[in-house]
């Protein structure tokens, strides 16, 4: 049964996806916990008061728990104020070599004080380093906490091709982002 506190946006996707045997509320696997801990950059989309996309980078993004991915907000007013209207949100996280990833939805909740705000915030000051830690700290304005719904894995058509494997994608790829970066 679908949880009735959730937007219609959100029970649609899962009926479609429950319609073709995937399951919902299902826990972020290891893998899952992998990608967003090498990628550290997801994208962020919600839906804008008006009904229309916004998508945004988010680099401090974290898996919180089994059921919760955590994002810090620094300099996200539109993001915030859509998720304050409507919590329905897509992330997607994807290893830019590997064309390899995971779209996660679910609802996110803004936290900005309490008990949560400051076990979220210690939790993040274990991940950064002396030297970064104060202008951090002083640039975040609140947290959003995600409670993940559904998690499906993304992956780049080049798959399709049966002669084609992860390594010899990853080489490409890499080799690509190379001689973009030379001098």
């Amino acid at each position: 049964m679908l949880d009735a506190k959730l937007p219609s946006s959100i029970k649609s996707g899962c009926r479609r996806l429950a319609s073709v045997g995937i399951q919902m509320g299902a826990k972020l696997t290891a893998d899952m916990k992998r990608v967003v801990a090498d990628q550290r950059l997801a994208f962020v989309a919600t839906v804008c008061p008006d009904g229309t996309p916004n998508l945004s980078p988010k680099g401090t993004i974290s898996v919180w728990d089994d059921d919760h991915l955590v994002f810090a907000d620094i300099r996200s007013p539109g993001t915030i104020t859509n998720l304050r209207k409507n919590p329905a949100v897509e992330i997607n996280v994807v290893d830019p070599f590997a064309r390899k990833g995971y779209r996660f939805k679910g609802t996110g909740e803004v936290i900005v004080d309490g008990e949560l705000f400051q076990q979220i915030m210690n939790f993040y000051r274990g991940r950064w380093v002396d030297a970064v830690r104060s202008k951090s700290e002083a640039r975040i304005r609140g947290f959003v906490l995600v409670k993940v719904e559904s998690a499906l894995p993304l992956t780049s058509p080049a798959y399709d091709e049966t002669s084609v494997d992860e390594q010899s994608i990853r080489k490409h790829w890499i080799s690509y982002f190379a001689a973009l970066n030379e001098g």
